[in-house]
């Protein structure tokens, strides 16, 4: 049986990929503050906190995990917030959780990956595209692109590492924000050329493929998931605020 381990995994994506691997036969470890009961094991972790990184290792050691075929650093916030409304707590958390705990989540587990071990990050379309108020979280995604690549040289050719780049994905945490703006995701959805959003499930299975053999000359590469949008001109929600 292969082992994973998912961070992030009590939000749509993060749940999406822990039940599409268990139904593959996978063994899933999930890291997240909420709580989880979709993971084989699961492990509390406030990324932001230093400490809470090395106490996943001693987690993996004490559930008897020696290996880890995959690791999934789903894991962020994005605050959305003016130049002028910007805190240095709001860069920090962003950076905590986005970028760094990736990069010492990684460096903590390569005894596990060595030999064996496929990395993915999941990124966003924001580190190329982006909009106003999301300097934060597309500067945090532009980082963990570059960290994709950088590192592909540096663990090559024991560890393979990629990134994933999702537009608009249908999450209950997405359908929420729209809530009281339904008109908004409608155009959300329209502005899309394959006039839809994103399924957490298409994200799962790519993930899948990146973990894969079939996927075995891929390293330091950003898998685009975009329904098309990457190639307009540009969003007309941006000129609606």
């Amino acid at each position: 049986m292969k082992n994973l381990l998912v961070t992030g995994c009590s939000g749509g994506i993060g749940q999406s990929i822990v039940q599409h691997f268990k139904k593959e036969g996978w063994f899933v470890i999930g890291t997240d503050i909420k709580d989880s009961n979709h993971c084989d094991v699961f492990i509390q972790c406030d990324l932001q906190n230093p400490v809470d990184i090395p106490n996943i290792s001693k987690h993996l050691n004490k559930e008897n995990v020696k290996t880890l075929h995959g690791l999934v650093n789903n894991a962020a916030i994005q605050i959305i917030k003016k130049i002028e409304d910007v805190t240095p707590e709001d860069w920090y958390r962003t950076l905590s959780i986005n970028l760094i705990s990736p990069y010492m989540l990684i460096q903590s587990l390569i005894p596990f990956l060595k030999g064996n071990g496929h990395i993915v990050n999941i990124s966003s379309i924001h580190a190329n595209l982006t909009k106003k108020y999301f300097s934060l979280y597309a500067s945090s995604k532009g980082g963990l692109n570059t960290m994709t690549k950088s590192l592909a040289l540096e663990l090559a050719p024991d560890i393979r590492i990629n990134a994933i780049l999702p537009a608009a994905t249908l999450t209950k945490m997405l359908e929420e924000g729209f809530q009281d703006n339904p008109e908004q995701l409608k155009l959300l959805v329209e502005c899309h050329p394959l006039n839809r959003l994103a399924q957490p499930v298409e994200i799962a299975k790519a993930v899948q493929y990146l973990l894969s053999d079939e996927s075995s000359f891929m390293t330091g590469s950003l898998l685009e998931i975009n329904g098309g949008i990457g190639s307009l001109l540009h969003d007309p929600s941006l000129y609606q605020r």
